[in-house]
């Protein structure tokens, strides 16, 4: 089981997860992908990737997570011991969120939303200072984000396994070439496509 867990005022209609998704689906196995809308609450939406996690073996889980996706998804490996794959991931979501207070809008719905102060303090909460198993985490990272700093993600995850792409952007516009990459670290046979 995959599951995606979006970035900050992003969806499930995202470029990277719908990618995933048709790819799952090519492969016969889409019900074996899940990625929610995530509330803006952080604990809220560590309350439902939790919910939906802890239904599946932790050796048969594998979470997607992208920028505070991938905030999430390293709280959520670190306590229930399954694989991450983190793309662009937020490494310190409270300080580079703290400007993000207030009404925004959802990238693909442009639906507003309300980012409390009081979010600050759940993303706090959910720190992971140092991963405790290395060999459980994918990081990707993109020299060319332009929202953060690729090298803080790298002394993060310093000891994963690594795949620095020189140039590319935040939302990762050239994902497609490594999405198989990404799949068969989550134990999906990609050359199975129907």
């Amino acid at each position: 089981m995959i599951l995606y867990l979006h970035g900050f005022r992003s969806s499930p209609l995202s470029y990277k997860t719908s990618l995933l998704a048709a790819r799952m689906q090519a492969l016969g196995r889409g019900d074996e992908y899940l990625c929610p809308q995530l509330p803006a609450s952080p604990s809220e939406a560590i309350a439902l990737a939790l919910d939906i996690a802890q239904k599946v073996d932790p050796s048969e889980l594998t979470l997607i997570g992208s920028s505070l996706g991938g905030y999430y998804a390293t709280w959520l490996a670190e306590q229930l011991g399954c694989r991450a794959v983190l793309l662009n991931p937020a490494v310190h979501a409270a300080r580079d969120l703290a400007t993000q207070v207030g009404v925004k809008t959802q990238y693909h719905s442009n639906e507003p939303f309300e980012f409390k102060r009081e979010y600050i303090d759940e993303l706090k909460a959910l720190a992971v200072d140092e991963i405790t198993h290395p060999q459980r985490y994918f990081l990707i990272a993109a020299t060319g984000d332009e929202l953060l700093d690729w090298r803080e993600m790298v002394a993060q995850f310093s000891q994963a396994r690594l795949r620095v792409i020189d140039g590319s952007d935040h939302g990762m516009s050239d994902f497609e070439e490594y999405a198989d990459e990404v799949l068969a670290f989550c134990g999906v046979d990609v050359g199975a496509a129907q």
